[in-house]
């Protein structure tokens, strides 16, 4: 399986602009500049992205995984935040809040923690990963 995105920039850093399509179109044009990565601007960034592929992915592969040990998820909800200091994108933090009946948490840490090792974003990824998981039933 292959997936590709494209990104047009146009002008200087600062004053410039660009936009990201992706295959599927979900992002269509879709504005990312200078500010909207290092400031409070209108569009999105490439560590938003991340964050978006990190959390989806984890989630999905949390998803598979309870399955497999004879879980059903009612709820799974992600969020990842990157960091980037310094020029260099330098953490990933999963902040994950699930609800699954019958399992517990020591099971459930288990379950998530190798999730976090093993989904293919995380895989991809070369710095921190840290993993804040609470169960609630």
């Amino acid at each position: 399986m292959k997936r590709n995105a494209t990104a047009i920039w146009t002008g200087t850093i600062k004053e410039g602009q660009g936009h990201l399509t992706t295959q599927s179109t979900v992002l269509n044009e879709t504005q990312y500049s200078f500010n909207s990565r290092f400031a409070e601007g209108v569009g999105t960034n490439p560590e938003e992205l991340l964050a978006a592929a990190h959390a989806g992915c984890f989630t999905m592969k949390l998803s598979l995984d309870l399955t497999e040990a004879g879980f059903t998820p009612e709820k799974l909800e992600t969020q990842s935040l990157i960091t980037l200091e310094n020029g260099k994108i330098t953490k990933s933090e999963l902040i994950l809040q699930a609800t699954v009946d019958g399992i517990d948490n020591d099971q459930f840490q288990k379950i998530a923690t190798g999730a976090k090792d093993n989904c293919p974003v995380s895989n991809a990824f070369s710095f921190e990963i840290t993993l804040s998981a609470t169960l609630h039933t």
